[in-house]
């Protein structure tokens, strides 16, 4: 009768275990799920990311993704393990399929040691006529404002619009810590927030803005900053950095 009650309770207390176990697995795979709620769905959100593809992105210029650019458990990930100039070999600049006009952009990010890269929007994609994302589209500035040497100069630093104008108050967190960002431009109304603060406002395309451009590094670069509708861009400055949680809402 001993051995029989000292089996039962083995066998109970195995498949208690097993059972943590799969739990416990079950629990750590939803966290890593990417999914749009029942309200925001309500709301007119979608994904930009689904988690686990890059399915509606594809590099600049390009009808691929770059190899270097990579899904892993919920994060979109450039890895920048061979550098080759400003972008990674097999990498570079990627960009939405979709263009965009009015929109609320949110998303997190965050930086390697050292790090640099950028959220690019309103990019124009004409490849013969603009070697670059850049050359058309304004950038939130993602850099490690403790190490890298941008960060120096100001309007280069995290949250900046970059070469524009510089954010304030500055919240960016360290290197490897997740920064939430959201862009809302709307008729030439442009927000930028970081880690919940407003960093960044001003209207796009007046002449205030059209002298702000004239007195920045994109002077020579004539169609920079005048498209109003365009890609999202994430930038390859030759830096590890990951991204997740990117949604978007026209507006």
């Amino acid at each position: 009768m001993y051995k029989i009650v000292s089996i039962f309770f083995a066998a109970i207390l195995f498949y208690g275990c097993h059972s943590t176990k799969v739990n416990t697995m079950t629990s750590s795979q939803s966290t890593s799920s990417v999914a749009l709620s029942q309200q925001e769905k309500e709301q007119g959100w979608k994904l930009l990311f689904d988690g686990h593809s890059l399915n509606g992105w594809h590099g600049y210029g390009r009808t691929d993704v770059p190899k270097a650019w990579k899904a892993e458990g919920g994060v979109l990930h450039l890895d920048a393990a061979s550098k080759k100039s400003y972008s990674t070999n097999e990498g570079g600049d990627i960009v939405t399929n979709e263009d965009f006009d009015n929109f609320d952009l949110k998303l997190e990010w965050k930086i390697s040691p050292k790090g640099n890269s950028g959220i690019i929007f309103y990019v124009k994609e004409d490849k013969a006529k603009y070697s670059e994302s850049y050359m058309t589209g304004p950038e939130m500035q993602v850099l490690d404002n403790e190490r890298h040497p941008d960060s120096k100069i100001i309007k280069h630093r995290a949250g900046d619009l970059y070469d524009l104008i510089t954010s304030n108050p500055e919240t960016v967190k360290p290197a490897l810590e997740w920064n939430h960002v959201e862009i809302i431009s709307k008729d030439g109304n442009l927000e930028l927030y970081l880690n919940g603060s407003k960093v960044v406002q001003t209207t796009l395309w007046n002449d205030a803005w059209k002298k702000l451009v004239a007195g920045s590094k994109f002077k020579d670069m004539p169609d920079f900053g005048k498209f109003k509708s365009g890609h999202i861009g994430l930038q390859d400055h030759g830096n590890k950095v990951w991204y997740r949680n990117i949604k978007i809402k026209n507006l």
